[in-house]
């Protein structure tokens, strides 16, 4: 049953509408020391990233955010802190997704197919990596063995950065839903919160403007508009 949820909920995303602030090639841009810092220091901007996901609420967090099995049955409740650390350092690629989902999920933001192409080129190279390291153990030739040092070498590089590019992206999400690129909206309705996990609770109504209906403008319907002019009041 939550096998099936979480398939319904991929698919689900690929229905959202909104688009990250930055793409992932344009992330290095956008924010270049955040990029370098999460180049050298991953496991703690992921730190940094989820705890801020949540708004600096540890009493919601839930390990690698509610998506893998394991989730709630490590005990969180009891040490929150202690269990995030050893999310973001044993389990660092998960903890990078699952910030990625949390604020996916949220904000019903969409992957473009650049950003798509960019991490499925990722995982690719770690399987062609992993696929020659087994090969050469097997046949024992130089050449394979020298093959596979190289490729694994190379997708470590991808891999770092592209997780550095991740979660530079995520920071600036963040930014533009905490208001640093522009003053927050003073009298906007918040919008409904879409959560992936049942047994977390929304998170405060923070920073982003209620979407409009699709092919509505913003101010749909404008201010005065009702009752329309020769309407019987």
């Amino acid at each position: 049953m939550a096998s099936q949820e979480y398939l319904d909920k991929m698919q689900l995303r690929q229905s959202y509408r909104n688009l990250w602030h930055t793409d992932l090639i344009s992330t290095i841009q956008a924010d270049f020391p955040f990029c370098c810092l999460a180049l050298w220091c991953g496991p703690c901007v992921s730190y940094m990233l989820r705890k801020r996901a949540l708004y600096n609420d540890m009493s919601r967090y839930v390990c690698c955010a509610g998506y893998i099995p394991c989730s709630g049955k490590c005990g969180e409740s009891r040490c929150p802190e202690f269990c995030l650390c050893t999310e973001v350092f044993l389990c660092f690629g998960n903890s990078v997704a699952s910030t990625r989902f949390l604020l996916q999920d949220e904000f019903n933001i969409q992957t473009t197919q650049c950003d798509n192409c960019i991490i499925g080129f990722m995982f690719c190279l770690q399987q062609v990596a992993c696929i020659f390291s087994i090969v050469a153990m097997i046949v024992g030739s130089g050449e394979i063995q020298e093959a596979s040092q190289i490729l694994s070498c190379m997708s470590d590089i991808v891999y770092w950065t592209v997780c550095a590019c991740m979660q530079t992206q995520h920071k600036i999400e963040m930014d533009k839903r905490d208001g640093k690129f522009g003053p927050l909206p003073v009298m906007a309705v918040p919008p409904f919160q879409q959560m992936s996990r049942i047994d977390q609770p929304i998170p405060p109504p923070v920073g982003y403007a209620p979407q409009p209906a699709y092919g509505q403008p913003y101010g749909y319907p404008p201010p005065g508009s009702y009752p329309p002019a020769g309407y019987p009041k």
